[in-house]
């Protein structure tokens, strides 16, 4: 990112992505979806792949901010200029943006008049739909594979890397996370309290986590917590310095963050 000439981002709140940046750096700020916005309501994907609407209610953090639709419109008005595309009108009613997706993307026919139905619709799905597969014999294929375990040491933890409840993907937005008790606080290792004995360690204690090749993500404080028996987790990216660059999936490229193997080591050994 550092020899780029230039980065720009578009950002609801600063975080630390914007401190790693190019010779020259813009941040620009956008409403949030929480925010009122003047050009209307947007529409999300939730988790159970249903498409709804958003309705901010926030009022904006100042008169000056725009939407991130707004922002790459109006980028492209100055790149593009003349062209057959009506960018301002798509920036100004997200009714036409749900009109061109509309246009294009199977599954999303209707768009407007299917998303304002009470709770939305649902993406398409043939195998759950009309049990469909797209497959040479029209049929679902299985695959067998063997699992390769991961062999833990004695006195070691199989540790996972997990969000908290005040963060969207790598950006932390506060220090409490209300889906397991933690208040004011990220550098915690939870722990099943039987695990926690066998290791002579107590719940509040500091510890660092040593994982592949040394690497150490130093104090932690333990919280005891029901995981598995012989598992941990903790937060990243405060725990990313223990995955190995080469620590990835063959296939997928994805990093091993949810199978790391760790030692807990008091601050005084």
């Amino acid at each position: 990112m550092e020899s780029l000439d230039l980065t720009v981002q578009v950002s609801t709140k600063l975080n630390r992505s914007h401190v790693v940046v190019g010779r020259e750096a813009l941040i620009l700020p956008c409403l949030g979806r929480t925010e009122r916005d003047p050009a209307g309501l947007v529409t999300v994907e939730d988790s159970m792949g249903m498409v709804h609407l958003s309705h901010g209610r926030l009022k904006p953090a100042s008169r000056e901010l725009r939407s991130e639709v707004g922002i790459v419109c109006g980028l492209a008005e100055q790149l593009f200029p003349g062209d057959e595309i009506d960018w301002a009108s798509m920036a100004a009613d997200y009714r036409v943006v749900r009109e061109h997706v509309a246009s294009v993307v199977p599954g999303f026919e209707d768009f407007e008049e299917r998303v304002r139905r009470p709770g939305g619709f649902a993406l398409p799905h043939p195998p759950r739909d009309s049990r469909t597969f797209a497959t040479g014999t029209g049929k679902a294929r299985f695959t067998v594979n063997e699992l390769a375990l991961l062999q833990v040491p004695d006195g070691h933890l199989l540790l996972q890397t997990i969000r908290s409840h005040d963060q969207f993907n790598t950006t932390i937005y506060g220090l409490d996370d209300r889906y397991r008790g933690v208040k004011q606080g990220r550098r915690v290792v939870f722990v099943n309290p039987d695990d926690l004995s066998e290791l002579g360690l107590g719940d509040g204690q500091t510890v660092d986590l040593v994982g592949p090749e040394g690497r150490t993500a130093e104090e932690f404080r333990i919280v005891a917590y029901p995981t598995a028996r012989g598992c941990a987790a903790a937060y990243y990216p405060e725990t990313n310095v223990l995955v190995p660059l080469d620590a990835v999936a063959k296939i997928s490229n994805t990093p091993a963050s949810k199978s790391i193997v760790v030692r807990l080591v008091t601050r005084d050994q």
